[in-house]
């Protein structure tokens, strides 16, 4: 299967800036969209930024113009700079990933994984 790790939480300070890391590994075949996703406590899992093996990408209104997503397909990673971080923003961020890997018994499958989330805290 897939597995993913995630790095690069922590604590800031309202208006300081945070970069998250996320490497995929496993018998990869190909990876489709990857992106990040947040929940909050007592608040439902919520989609950060997504973007895809072709450059698209997705952003939720209330990061729009502070956080931005990029990737590095060669390495099976993705990256979210997250600037003018507010408090609102603290959460537990968590990696996605799609896509299709190489299966011994099977040949080929479709994956969709998580990573362990990474806690980022905003607050003075």
């Amino acid at each position: 299967q897939v597995q993913l790790v995630e790095s690069g939480g922590g604590l800031v300070q309202p208006g300081g800036s945070l970069r998250l890391s996320c490497a995929a590994s496993g018998s990869i075949f190909k990876i489709n969209t990857m992106g990040w996703y947040r929940q909050a406590p007592g608040k439902e899992r919520e989609l950060v930024a997504a973007r895809t093996s072709g450059g698209s990408t997705n952003y939720a209104d209330s990061v729009k113009g502070r956080f931005t997503i990029s990737r590095d397909n060669a390495k099976n990673t993705v990256y979210l700079q997250m600037n003018s971080l507010k408090p609102e923003d603290t959460a537990v961020y968590y990696c996605n990933a799609d896509g299709t890997y190489v299966s011994s018994g099977t040949g080929f499958a479709s994956f969709n994984s998580w990573g362990q989330g990474t806690q980022v805290t905003v607050s003075s």
